[in-house]
């Protein structure tokens, strides 16, 4: 599906440009996909088995168990490498160790929709790992794109709404080839060696974007052909004064869609309208939110009615789809682009065969199974009655300020049986050190009675601070 075209006609033609421009350098890469036989279902999304309720098996995605040296180690907070219960020929070598674990209920993962357990997405691995082993081991543009891929990026273009998809190793990997992409652009159209102060791309970045955005941003600054402008975290005022006093025609504005830690939602109504009025690009980062939100799961595009004003759609395989892997959801022209020019698609080996055949399955899978997305929303709902708490999403941020403060509630959630994590620099700022909590779809309501319970003891919900704050991300 094309995209809006009331950012003008600017943009389709600097790109046009940029792909006349590798053709004739004999850059453009193309993708040609090696036909495995037998082929992947087309078309036959009633051969995938749903259901309409939570089944006992959905609990394994946030019932688990850890060892009782690491349940300790945790406690005491003592440094881990991972190795307190290593095995050799299926023993554990820590005999203490063995046959004593620690249940826990799991309150800090990504797996929103709990579709890592499901079996028809089990089934579906388990199948093209039988009939192709890994598959062609290879970087996509060489020997590792095969018709597996081609029919999982047509059923993430179909969901994104844009008429096509790049898949990538990773969501990171995936953000990164789009900023480096832009910033080939430049150099690309360039009439001279070194490209004109006047014919950068202005790059406006949220303050909270995600470190894979920044990383990306760092690389295409190191071309020298992009300028980077950081707006105050989702304040549209100051994106509209930048953006106004910028005097350089490519603009690009890329922000998280829906804020890994702090759960709160890019303004995507004032952003398409801000579009409207400067004519940028806009790229959101929906990782969080693709298969979390809108009806069919869409994102949070479609949540908002926007899909069509988003002109590049990053997300990711590894969250709410409960497999792995990173995608980037765009038109063919861009799609084109970046697969000549982002790197981190380029020098990376393709996605195993079996995961990209289980990240088809749970396209079909989250689609149809709406109960799952009610569900998750119900538990948000729950939250907030139970707290007082205004969350707006299953991330929930609880900032306590302090590292100290943070392990310590941290630990008393441990003792208490909850996987909950604490969170401190760099991946957030100095004194905004958080418990970071995530709901799940099989989460029961009698999970967040008993862990509301057990935050109450730690945590004052009448003076915990949400996040809303405007600082800078800090890597």
């Amino acid at each position: 599906m094309e995209n809006d075209s009331s950012y003008g006609d600017s943009w389709d033609s600097w790109v046009d440009e940029a792909l006349a421009k590798l053709h004739s350098l004999k850059l453009l890469r193309s993708l040609r996909p090696i036909n495995l036989s037998p082929q992947p279902h087309k078309n036959c999304e009633d051969d995938y088995q749903v259901f309409d309720e939570m089944q006992p098996w959905d609990r394994s995605s946030v019932e688990i168990s850890i060892s009782e040296p690491t349940f300790h180690k945790w406690l005491l907070d003592i440094p881990s490498s991972g190795d307190e219960d290593t095995w050799s020929n299926g023993v554990a070598d820590n005999k203490e160790a063995n046959g004593r674990f620690k249940k826990l209920l799991l309150f800090s993962g990504n797996d929103y929709l709990g579709l890592s357990s499901h079996p028809t997405i089990a089934r579906a691995v388990a199948k093209a790992a039988q009939e192709h082993g890994m598959g062609p081991r290879g970087s996509a543009l060489i020997c590792g794109y095969t018709n597996y891929h081609r029919l999982l990026e047509s059923s993430l273009a179909d969901l994104k709404k844009k008429e096509d998809c790049l898949l990538c190793p990773t969501g990171f990997a995936a953000n990164m080839a789009v900023m480096v992409a832009l910033g080939n652009i430049v150099s690309l159209l360039a009439a001279a060696e070194k490209p004109m102060k006047e014919d950068r791309i202005a790059l406006f970045s949220d303050a909270l974007n995600h470190a894979s955005i920044i990383d990306g941003i760092r690389l295409a600054e190191r071309q020298h052909t992009v300028d980077v402008y950081v707006y105050r975290h989702c304040d549209m005022s100051h994106l509209s004064s930048l953006l106004s006093s910028c005097e350089l025609k490519k603009k690009v504005v890329v922000t998280d869609s829906l804020f890994s830690m702090d759960g709160d939602f890019a303004p995507m109504i004032e952003l398409v309208n801000l579009r409207e009025r400067h004519g940028f690009l806009l790229v959101i980062d929906d990782a969080h939110g693709t298969f979390v939100c809108g009806k069919h799961g869409g994102g949070v595009a479609e949540e908002f009615n926007c899909d069509r004003q988003v002109d590049i759609c990053i997300g990711t395989l590894s969250k709410a789809a409960g497999c792995h892997g990173g995608f980037i959801a765009c038109s063919k022209k861009w799609k084109q682009l970046i697969q000549s020019r982002g790197r981190s698609f380029i020098f990376s080996t393709s996605s195993p065969v079996p995961i990209v055949a289980a990240a088809h399955a749970a396209v079909i899978v989250g689609k149809k199974e709406g109960w799952r997305r009610k569900a998750i929303w119900n538990r948000v709902q729950e939250f907030r009655a139970l707290t007082g708490i205004p969350i707006t999403s299953p991330i929930i941020s609880l900032i306590v300020g302090s590292e100290e403060k943070a392990l310590k509630a941290s630990r008393h959630l441990l003792k208490s049986g909850f996987h909950v994590t604490a969170i401190r620099p760099p991946t957030v700022p100095p004194n905004s050190c958080r418990l970071r909590v995530t709901l799940c779809a099989t989460h029961t309501t009698d999970d967040l009675k008993k862990l509301t319970a057990a935050l109450s003891c730690c945590i004052n919900f009448q003076d915990i601070s949400l996040c809303n704050s405007r600082g800078t991300a800090r890597l």
